[in-house]
């Protein structure tokens, strides 16, 4: 930024650690801690975050309850040909299942998802909340 680039968001990915259930521990204590000292918006990764496509979707849920501002999830038609990241990707179908969930979800923390290509430039990172898009200081 301050090189003059205020498009910046930041992006939770997990940390490694010792434990072997998944790739990372995704810490998600670290987006409220992080909105509190900035203002910029900060995304999960479930999928690198995790490894694995089980806990993709309960991870999301909870990165949405905790404020996240947008998600990154990998998806694919058929993970067990993908070229990389099979492992970590939804299906289409579990896919959309998540983005039912992350909708109901997201009002209860006063949010909102809006709806595929409904979305104003605005939000472009997933979850309204437009205060916490970086603006070039004038």
């Amino acid at each position: 930024m301050s090189e003059g680039n205020y498009r910046v968001i930041l992006c939770e990915r997990g940390v490694r650690t010792f434990a072997d259930h998944t790739r990372n521990t995704l810490d998600l204590s670290i987006v409220p801690a992080v909105q509190r000292l900035s203002h910029l918006p900060i995304v999960v990764d479930p999928s690198h975050g995790t490894g694995k496509r089980n806990k993709v979707t309960p991870l999301s849920r909870a990165a949405i309850a905790v404020g996240a501002d947008g998600l990154i999830v990998e998806v694919h038609h058929d993970p067990d040909r993908a070229m990389s990241d099979g492992m970590q990707s939804l299906y289409p179908e579990q896919f959309d299942e998540l983005m039912t969930q992350v909708r109901q979800i997201a009002p209860v923390v006063g949010r909102m998802v809006p709806a595929i290509g409904t979305h104003a430039p605005a939000s472009r990172i997933g979850i309204d909340r437009p205060e916490a898009l970086p603006t070039p200081a004038h």
